[in-house]
């Protein structure tokens, strides 16, 4: 993975040196790491076990029990598509089809260019605004299917390298 990844390994242990106790500590390691590399590779996940001495079965458990951790890597924009009920009964099911169409990818995929990941989620709190898009932590309140063309374009003007 070269010389950039073990520039990253080496910024993780330097967090795992720094916590005064490993002791319950995986998922705070593991939202360490995956801020750090962008996703929790299977490398990743074994340096992880060995560095706070557990299993990497364990490690493993946690990062495909919690929806938060990605085993893959993702988008440099993620959008989120909220499918709670609010969200639902006002359309977020065409919303989230719309971006499958104009992104030329499905539900939980990432585009070739690495530039967007498409996700939908449960439901994000914010009902009064539904339906809600979300990207990259920015919400999008009462969004519609002509909406989703102008997320998209929004992000693309950002060059993509615009980091929010």
């Amino acid at each position: 993975m070269g010389n950039d990844f073990s520039k990253k390994i080496a910024e993780l242990d330097e967090f795992i040196n720094s916590l005064p106790d490993l002791t319950g500590k995986l998922i705070v390691v593991l939202h360490k790491a995956q801020d750090i590399i962008g996703y929790l590779p299977e490398e990743v996940q074994s340096h992880i076990a060995h560095r706070l001495d557990i299993p990497a079965s364990k490690v493993f458990g946690v990062v495909t029990f919690y929806s938060f951790f990605n085993t893959k890597p993702k988008g440099k924009f993620k959008i989120n598509v909220c499918m709670g009920t609010a969200c639902f009964v006002r359309g977020s099911q065409e919303i989230l089809e719309e971006f499958e169409k104009l992104l030329e990818i499905k539900n939980g995929e990432t585009t070739k260019d690495k530039l967007f990941s498409l996700d939908s989620l449960r439901c994000v709190g914010a009902c009064g605004l539904a339906p809600v898009v979300m990207v990259n932590g920015k919400v999008y309140g009462r969004v519609t299917v002509k909406d989703a063309d102008a997320i998209i374009e929004e992000h693309l003007a950002m060059g993509g390298d615009g980091d929010e």
